[in-house]
C-alpha cells in the first residue's frame, strides 16, 4: 500500500522546493523582456525574429501547462516535477550557448515546459499539507508567480547593462537544485491505475491555443485585421471547439469538461483572464513609460534598471500579501479575497490613469497592483483546489494558469497597439495621452474582473448547489 502524502510530507522543506521552482519559471517570464533590444543586435536579428524569444517561450508554457498537470495527476507530481525543472535548466544551457537566434528561439521553446511547474505547485501543497496550511500554502505558491515577474524586469536591466547577456539564462540553474530536492523531499504519491492521457485531446487543446496565441501576439506586426491575424484566431477557435466536442465523446477526456462548467471554476478562470489581461499589460506600460524622455514632458528618462525597479514595490507588496492573503481567505471566504485583489487592482491603474507626474505614483499604484495580484492569484489557486476532485487538481490549475497567461497576451498586445497608434508627431514616441488610455484600458480590465470575480459562488451556495445536485442524481434515488 502507498502511503498517504499527507502522512509523509514535510510542509516547511516542501514549501522552500516549490517556492524555488517556482521563481525560476517566473523570473524566465520577464527577464528577457527588457533585454529584447540587446538580443536583436546581439544575433544581428530584426526585432521581429528577437519578439520570438518571448512568444516561443509563453506559447510553449500555455501548451505544456495543461498537460504537465494532467501527467502529474497520473503519475505522481513529484516525479513529473523533476523531469520539468530538468528541462527547464537544460534549455537554459541551450539559450545560453546558442550561436543564433533560431538555436536561442528552440532553448526557449523546451524551458516553456516548465509553464507546469505552478498547476504540479498547487496539487503538491494540497497532496502534502495539512488541512490548516494549505491556504496559506498555496497563497505564497501564487504570489510567487507574480513577485519573479516583478524581480525578473530590474534584474534584466542590472545585467544587460553589466554582464553578457547569456547570464539571462545561465541564472536558470537555479532549477537544478529544485530538481534534486524534489526528488528527494516531496513524498511520492500513487499514480492513478489504469489511465492514460488523451493524446487526442491533448494534441486539439494544443494547436488551439497555439493559434490564438500567435494570432494574438504578432496582431501589431501583421496587422489586427490582416488574413493570418484573424486566420490563426479563427482557426484557432473552430480547433477550441472541435477539441470541446472531442472531449464530450471521450471516456477519459484531458479534463471533465463538467468540472470547467460548474460556476466556481468557469467564473474564477474568468477572472484568471482579466487579472492577467491587467497585469500583463503593466509589465510593458510602466517600464516603457519610465523609460520615455524627459523632452517629452511626461517621461522618467530612466535607465532599463531604474524603470524595472518601478516595478519592485509591487513584487515586495506580492510578498507580503500572499502568506496573508491565504490566512484571510480561510476566515472570510476567498470569493471575497479574490473580489478584494481585483478591486486593488483596479484601483492601481485607476491612479495611474489619474495620476503619473511622479515616481511615488507608480510607486502608489504598484503597491496596490501587487497586493491586488497576490490576493487574487491566491484565491484563484484556493477556488480551484477547492471546487476540483483531487484526481483533476493539476489539469483544472493548468487551465487556470492558461487562462491568466492568455489573458496577459491579449493584455500586452493590446496596450501595445494603442502605444504604437498615437506617438508624438514625427516621432515613434507613444504620446502621455497613449499611456493614459492604456492605464485606462488596465482599469476597465480589473473592474471586469472584479464583476466575474462577484459572480463566484460563496461557500453556502456552493454547497447547497451540490446537495442539490446528489440529491437529484440517479445513485440518491
Amino acid at each position: 500500500m502507498v502511503p498517504s502524502p499527507r502522512a509523509t510530507g514535510r510542509p516547511t522543506q516542501v514549501l522552500f522546493v516549490l517556492l524555488l521552482a517556482g521563481v525560476s519559471f517566473a523570473l524566465s517570464q520577464t527577464l528577457v523582456v527588457p533585454a529584447l533590444p540587446q538580443i536583436s543586435r546581439e544575433f544581428s536579428t530584426g526585432a521581429s525574429s528577437a519578439s520570438w524569444v518571448l512568444t516561443g517561450f509563453l506559447l510553449s508554457a500555455s501548451v505544456a501547462t495543461p498537460i504537465v498537470g494532467k501527467l502529474g495527476d497520473l503519475y505522481g507530481k513529484g516525479r513529473v516535477l523533476t523531469v520539468v525543472l530538468i528541462m527547464f535548466s537544460l534549455g537554459g544551457v541551450v539559450c545560453a550557448l546558442a550561436g543564433s537566434i533560431g538555436v536561442l528561439i528552440a532553448g526557449r521553446v523546451v524551458q516553456g515546459v516548465a509553464g507546469g511547474v505552478f498547476p504540479l505547485a498547487f496539487g503538491i501543497v494540497r497532496d502534502t499539507f495539512p488541512p490548516e496550511r494549505v491556504g496559506t500554502g498555496l497563497g505564497i505558491i501564487s504570489a510567487i508567480f507574480g513577485i519573479g515577474g516583478g524581480i525578473g524586469l530590474p534584474l534584466s536591466g542590472v545585467m544587460v547593462d553589466n554582464f553578457d547577456i547569456s547570464w539571462l539564462f545561465w541564472i536558470s540553474l537555479i532549477a537544478l537544485p529544485a530538481a534534486l530536492a524534489a526528488q528527494r523531499l516531496i513524498p511520492e504519491s500513487a499514480p492513478v491505475e489504469h489511465a492514460r492521457i488523451d493524446w487526442l485531446g491533448a494534441a486539439l487543446l494544443s494547436v488551439a491555443l497555439a493559434a490564438i496565441l500567435l494570432g494574438v501576439t504578432e496582431a501589431n506586426s501583421w496587422g489586427w485585421d490582416s488574413a493570418r491575424t484573424l486566420g490563426l484566431i479563427a482557426g484557432g477557435l473552430v480547433v477550441l471547439g472541435v477539441w470541446i466536442r472531442v472531449e464530450a465523446r471521450s471516456q477519459e477526456p484531458l479534463i471533465d469538461l463538467r468540472i470547467l462548467s460548474e460556476r466556481a471554476v468557469a467564473t474564477t478562470n474568468l477572472t484568471g483572464f482579466m487579472i492577467g489581461f491587467a497585469m500583463f499589460s503593466s509589465f510593458l506600460l510602466i517600464p516603457q513609460f519610465a523609460q520615455a524622455p524627459e523632452s517629452t514632458g511626461y517621461g522618467f528618462g530612466a535607465s532599463v534598471t531604474q524603470a524595472g525597479l518601478l516595478l519592485f514595490p509591487a513584487a515586495v507588496a506580492q510578498l507580503l500579501a500572499g502568506p496573508l492573503a491565504g490566512r484571510l481567505g480561510g476566515v472570510i471566504g476567498f470569493r471575497t479575497t479574490l473580489a478584494m485583489g481585483a478591486g486593488f487592482a483596479t484601483a492601481a491603474f485607476v491612479v495611474l490613469t489619474l495620476q503619473h507626474q511622479s515616481e511615488w505614483d507608480f510607486v502608489l499604484a504598484g503597491v496596490l497592483l501587487g497586493a491586488g495580484i497576490s490576493f487574487a492569484f491566491a484565491s484563484m489557486a484556493n477556488l480551484i483546489v477547492g471546487a476540483v476532485p483531487q484526481s483533476q487538481v493539476g489539469i483544472a490549475t493548468g487551465i487556470n494558469t492558461v487562462m491568466r497567461t492568455v489573458g496577459g497576451a491579449f493584455g500586452a498586445a493590446a496596450a501595445t497597439a494603442i502605444l504604437l497608434g498615437n506617438t508624438i508627431a514625427d516621432t515613434p514616441i507613444p504620446s502621455e495621452g497613449a499611456y493614459t488610455t492604456a492605464f485606462l484600458m488596465s482599469a476597465v480590465g480589473g473592474a471586469l474582473a472584479l464583476g466575474a470575480a462577484l459572480l463566484v459562488p460563496t461557500r453556502a451556495a456552493e454547497a447547497a448547489a451540490r446537495r442539490a445536485a446528489a440529491e437529484a442524481s440517479p445513485s440518491s434515488a
